[in-house]
């Protein structure tokens, strides 16, 4: 990045702030909606991913650890008079421990498929996914099998990339409560990153920490306003909360289907 001029690096600024701003709000899509327009700025994604990484890491354990403060704070506690918290333990556990093989099999490059194939069969199915959370009609699957060859797909693909979220998603917004939900997540992509960071430092993948100087504090404005929206979207009814993850979705399934057939 050493070798950008000035517009390239105020476009890569206002990208991470863009990017700041959905990893907070909704709890997922800040490097898929983020990334295609870094590659249109400076088309190396090896570049990109590891800043993305160490983004992740840092809002993620701060975002999971003020929601654990103000759980505490507000004294959650269920009908049976026990702490909710924020985080849901008992199922992160469960989808880790269906995850983590496929993670590791992605990480280490055993690929069974073209990638530009699995990427593809990845966000159409998460665009059915979408479309039935836009029409308040969201899919809820009664077999255990569904889920689990669900989250072994995301699992497979966010250990080949960062692009396995939408697929995760799916299954954990309907298996976690919505108040619970992106704290959750943001605990589940901070172990999920841990695992990708490791493979950057084995092949010796320039982590670019030089930048994290000044992009830090544009993910942190982005952080801002996206924690503003999030309050808001937790104040809104049940449809309409699964509307802005339908949409949501969607929007990652579009880019992500632009960026992997036509980019």
């Amino acid at each position: 990045m050493e070798h950008l001029v000035w517009w390239q690096y105020a476009a890569i600024a206002g990208i991470f702030i863009w990017s700041g701003f959905v990893r907070t709000g909704l709890g997922f899509g800040g490097a898929v909606l983020a990334l295609p327009f870094l590659l249109l700025v400076h088309n190396d994604p090896l570049v990109f991913l590891p800043i993305i990484s160490i983004h992740l890491l840092v809002f993620s354990s701060w975002i999971a650890w003020r929601g654990s403060q103000k759980a505490k704070q507000e004294h959650a506690t269920t009908e049976h008079g026990e702490a909710t918290g924020n985080i849901a333990w008992g199922y992160l556990r469960k989808a880790l421990g269906i995850m983590i093989v496929p993670k590791l099999i992605g990480v280490f490059g055993l690929l069974t498929l073209p990638h530009d194939i699995v990427t593809g069969v990845i966000f159409i199915i998460v665009a059915v996914f979408a479309v039935s959370y836009i029409l308040a009609k969201p899919f809820y699957s009664n077999s255990p099998v569904v889920s689990t060859g669900l989250l072994m797909m995301g699992g497979y693909v966010s250990g080949t990339s960062l692009i396995g979220a939408p697929l995760i998603v799916s299954v954990f917004a309907t298996k976690v409560p919505r108040h619970q939900l992106r704290d959750t997540l943001f605990v589940l992509w901070f172990i999920l990153v841990c695992i990708k960071m490791v493979s950057f430092l084995i092949a010796g993948v320039d982590l670019q920490l030089i930048h994290q100087l000044w992009l830090l504090p544009c993910a942190f404005i982005g952080h801002l306003i996206g924690q503003h929206f999030y309050d808001k979207i937790q104040k809104a009814e049940t449809p309409v909360f699964f509307k802005f993850i339908g949409w949501a979705l969607l929007l990652v399934c579009v880019f992500g289907l632009y960026t992997t057939f036509w980019l």
